[in-house]
């Protein structure tokens, strides 16, 4: 899968260096210099980002129209900072717009993407997960799918809801087994059960998001 925008502007230099940049970033991009077209666009089709010329006549009455629909990256040359930021953008680029901010502006913009589509996402695996209650009950059991807020396992064993526990498992391609606290969220009488994280550490969660994403994209 690979992440989508639309940069609606007809300032072609200020274009390309957009371009550039999202297309080093891995994200699809769609230039559009009509702001009727570039609305019916948006209401056929879905897209990740939308990056808007303030500067483009009529833009302030299009913002309305499509406010709170995607993320939305708003770039002006003319317009004082406080009136972008009231038009509902994510995020603000002044112009001219330099390398730098740019890449600095919609890298933050694709991670903020990211964090969306990785919130549902859950990743089909078949691994060995380790459980354990305390200091005295441990069972084995298979991961079956992976999110950042939790797993789903099978388990022969009777698991009590809402129990504090410790998962334990390593990742394909990566050393090292995750250790994250969590609790019993659901279970049914295949085995099935799943697995709320409630605790996880920063060099875990890091891990364990950049390991999502790289599957994510493979899809």
């Amino acid at each position: 899968m690979t992440l989508s925008s639309m940069v609606v502007s007809r300032d072609w230099q200020e274009v390309s260096v957009l371009e550039c940049i999202l297309g080093g970033l891995h994200i699809d991009v769609d230039v559009e210099s009509d702001l009727p077209r570039a609305q019916a666009k948006l209401a056929k089709s879905k897209i990740d980002a939308l990056i808007v010329d303030f500067d483009l006549s009529g833009s302030a009455s299009f913002l309305r129209h499509v406010q709170n629909t995607v993320p939305m990256v708003i770039v002006s040359g003319s317009a004082v900072r406080s009136r972008l930021e009231a038009s509902g953008a994510a995020f603000v680029v002044q112009k001219p717009i330099s390398v730098e901010q740019a890449v600095h502006t919609l890298s933050a913009a694709r991670n903020l993407i990211l964090d969306g589509r990785l919130r549902y996402h859950r990743e089909t695996l078949d691994l060995p997960v380790s459980l354990s209650f305390g200091t005295r009950r441990r069972c084995q059991g298979h991961l079956v799918n992976l999110s950042q807020g939790g797993l789903g396992i099978r388990i022969y064993d009777t698991l009590p809801l809402a129990a504090p526990l410790k998962v334990g498992f390593s990742l394909p391609g990566c050393r090292g087994a995750l250790k994250i606290q969590g609790e019993v969220a659901w279970t049914d009488q295949k085995g099935n059960a799943g697995i709320r994280f409630t605790e996880v550490p920063a060099s875990s969660k890091r891990r364990l998001q950049l390991w999502l994403e790289r599957q994510y994209f493979l899809h």
